[in-house]
């Protein structure tokens, strides 16, 4: 189909209290650089149970017009009544390109609704641009295992959609909204979802792991050496006040839970502060801590890969120089 405006969408997803989940609001920032220079309106789509918090949280996030489909079917996820109420505002509206976050619902709802469409998709995008003149997004995303970065333009049709990771871009800080809200009537009869959630079952280990929004993390990879080795790291944190996350190679090996894994196949992280302890750094790892602001590298190995991004780097063996650390923030404290 064809773009009927110059506008650029970014998806809000919800939570089941109808509050507005971080990565939509993430993408709102990039979305307004890029709706900005295209001269389009930033709109958010929010879609979802009770979903006031969400609009309030878009408008006052920066959005210029919210578009609300609320209904009972929307309060959990599912790919038939998600896919079909977006679908049925692009084709009203008609934007240019449109934003979602790389979540496990983005990840499955995206592809659905691209291919109804008939348009593009790229995936678990890291870095955004657009040509002012054209419109074409310059979508950013590892590629072959992760060995590059590679950059996607989808010239031919609209909207241009892509999934964006959780993390990658942070949030400005909330202001008086203004933006103006439109409320679509949209409902799906239940025959046509052919998905039932029948119960909704907690990861508690998760919802203890914030590590899209910590200030500081301290990871540890395979040169941790096994579980016993992220009691340490445990320790430290509590100390720093900082979240402990994990390479994969750490997670697959059993050592830690999948919650607290960064990287492409893990979570994608902004933090002030991110120490790197045994973690050899893969491309893989690196992708997801491209927003880290100050990266400290704890290694044994000096020519491991993660010291050509760290802006700080201890070569030493991280049982040695973790105690000392702790050491020394116990003394600042007394």
């Amino acid at each position: 189909m064809e773009a009927k405006t110059r506008d650029l969408w970014v998806l809000i997803e919800t939570n089941e209290d109808g509050s507005a989940k971080n990565v939509g609001l993430e993408l709102l920032t990039p979305g307004r650089a890029m709706a900005d220079k295209q001269g389009g309106a930033l709109v958010a789509v929010v879609i979802g149970h009770q979903i006031d918090g969400a609009v309030k949280a878009a408008s006052e996030h920066g959005a210029d017009k919210v578009i609300a489909v609320e209904g009972a079917e929307y309060q959990h996820y599912t790919t038939d009544a998600y896919s079909t109420a977006l679908v049925s505002l692009v084709e009203k509206y008609g934007p240019t390109s449109m934003l979602i976050g790389a979540t496990n619902n983005g990840r499955d709802l995206a592809p659905r609704v691209s291919c109804r469409l008939k348009t593009g998709l790229t995936a678990d995008c890291t870095a955004l641009d657009i040509d002012a003149e054209t419109g074409n997004v310059a979508w950013t995303r590892p590629a072959f295992g992760g060995n590059l970065m590679a950059t996607i333009l989808c010239p031919n049709h609209r909207p241009q959609i892509g999934t964006v990771r959780p993390g990658v871009f942070k949030k400005t800080p909330p202001c008086e909204g203004k933006a103006e809200v439109v409320r679509e009537d949209i409902h799906v009869d239940a025959k046509d979802i052919r998905t039932q959630v029948l119960e909704v079952i907690r990861d508690l280990d998760s919802e203890k792991v914030d590590l899209e929004g910590a200030d500081i993390i301290l990871s540890g990879g395979r040169g941790v050496g096994g579980p016993e080795g992220f009691a340490l790291l445990h320790e430290v944190a509590e100390l720093l006040g900082a979240t402990v996350g994990a390479s994969r190679a750490a997670v697959d090996a059993g050592w830690i839970a999948h919650s607290h894994q960064v990287g492409q196949t893990g979570k994608s992280v902004g933090p002030k502060l991110y120490i790197a302890c045994g973690i050899s750094g893969a491309i893989q790892h690196l992708a997801g801590i491209s927003g880290a602001k100050i990266v400290v590298a704890i290694n044994k190995d000096p020519d491991a890969p993660i010291f050509d991004v760290a802006d700080c780097g201890v070569v030493g063996n991280l049982f040695e120089v973790l105690p000392v650390l702790a050491e020394e923030i116990r003394k600042s404290r007394t």
